[in-house]
């Protein structure tokens, strides 16, 4: 069954357009919050959002459609997404919120979900509410709508969360961080958390006005940052997304440290220490094959999934991992959060930094990547099934056979195809993307 309103990751779209709209954020609201109503217990969920404009909107109605069903709201403001997984679960909550969308533009918003285990919804969960979204919900008696209410100490819950995830013994004294938030949800959390720790915070991207949520700044736009670090003399740049669920590092020399190489370092140290569980990583398809040979060279194993952080955490968990990401920089450490956690994998990054007493140049980029070249290519009708279009992904699969590899995939969120390629002969793969990227065109 296809789906109608879901993505790889929640629902999302251009806000007062489609399906992300006041009147859909209450039926969500209405849906979900009839669908987790279980036990004769008063119910409760907890909603967070970033720093969109939108977010006030989005927010007001999932609070009409929550409490019309009976269901009381806690409303934490603007909160990184791995806090309102973790708050879901600490407060008891039936059901967790964030509102955003990412490391999109502000125009954009979206709705994620999650369980009572700060768990990203499982499918059927997702399926069921889906089909509710379509459906007029029961309103209860106007004794049982429920109550909201905001909570002044969400921050300093997730701060406190955040640190503990270091060892006791771990201080960041020394280390000048330049840490970049993207105007967005951790712009009050992630600074303060890094100064706690002794280190010196240089702080970009927190002032958000609503507009300017990734815009020029964030891990999906890193050249301010790796200019700052250099003229700060700093030691690392921490970029983060719009909602804090990703990281991409920047070294003291500018250069910029994707996914890969986090989840290179992060498995390695775990592993040489004792902590990591599976025997490897799980990244996606889309992860350099420069990491997968890194790890065989550690002793350790590289499971790939399709793209998405929801696909990397179901692998991990019925694999028994306990480190995953993708390249993008979603970081899923399961010792300590159960979602995409930027901060938390910087602390593990800046932990490595201190233990190795190196410059970060010499610590964070441990194996060379495979040239990788990655378009997107607009389309429309269904390309992909074309026989032409088979027929020169074929040869370029036969052309890369054993020393590199093809990926080709659809975008969840928007209509293009994205042609990937990797292998040791850049002019290799740059003519396998290019041929394949025409032969859509011409389709």
């Amino acid at each position: 069954m296809g789906r109608k309103y879901f993505g790889t990751d929640g629902i999302r779209g251009r806000t007062n357009q489609g399906n992300m709209t006041a009147s859909m954020a209450m039926k969500v609201g209405q849906a979900a919050g009839t669908y987790f109503l279980r036990g004769d217990h008063k119910h409760r969920v907890v909603i967070g959002k970033d720093t969109r404009l939108s977010g006030y909107m989005m927010e007001s109605a999932m609070v009409a459609g929550f409490t019309s069903v009976g269901m009381d709201v806690v409303l934490l403001g603007p909160m990184p997404t791995p806090a309102v997984a973790l708050l879901a679960r600490s407060m008891r909550a039936d059901l967790g919120v964030m509102i955003s969308a990412s490391h999109n533009p502000f125009e954009d918003n979206g709705i994620k979900l999650f369980g009572p285990d700060g768990f990203k919804l499982s499918d059927e969960d997702e399926m069921a509410v889906e089909v509710m979204l379509d459906q007029e919900q029961l309103l209860v008696p106007s004794k049982d709508i429920g109550r909201a209410r905001r909570i002044d100490d969400a921050r300093g819950r997730y701060i406190h969360a955040v640190k503990n995830s270091l060892a006791n013994e771990t201080r960041l004294d020394g280390l000048k961080i330049v840490v970049d938030c993207a105007n967005g949800a951790a712009y009050d959390v992630t600074p303060p958390a890094l100064w706690e720790l002794g280190a010196e915070v240089i702080a970009m991207g927190v002032e958000p006005n609503g507009l300017n949520i990734n815009d020029g700044v964030g891990s999906t736009d890193t050249k301010a940052l790796q200019e700052r670090v250099v003229a700060e003399g700093a030691d690392i740049g921490i970029a983060l997304d719009g909602d804090a669920d990703r990281l991409i590092v920047v070294d003291e020399k500018g250069r910029t440290v994707d996914g890969d190489q986090i989840m290179a370092l992060i498995g390695r140290d775990w592993n040489r220490a004792g902590r990591l569980t599976g025997g490897g990583v799980v990244a996606t398809v889309m992860s350099n094959l420069g990491l997968e040979r890194f790890l065989e060279g550690e002793g350790l194993t590289l499971v790939r999934t399709a793209v998405g952080d929801r696909y990397v955490l179901e692998a991990m968990r019925s694999g028994g991992y306990n480190v995953g990401g993708e390249q993008s920089g979603h970081m899923i450490l399961l010792d300590h959060a159960t979602t995409g956690d930027g901060t938390v994998a910087a602390l593990q990054v800046l932990s490595a930094l201190i233990q190795s007493g190196k410059r970060a140049s010499e610590v964070l980029h441990l194996f060379d990547p495979v040239p990788q070249l990655l378009k997107n290519v607009r389309f429309s009708g269904n390309p992909l099934e074309n026989p032409a279009v088979k027929d020169v992904i074929a040869q370029a699969e036969g052309q890369l056979a054993g020393k590199g590899r093809i990926v080709i995939r659809k975008s969840g969120t928007e209509p293009v195809i994205r042609v990937m390629a990797e292998g040791d002969d850049e002019g290799e793969v740059q003519q396998v993307v290019d041929a394949i990227c025409d032969a859509v065109v011409g389709a």
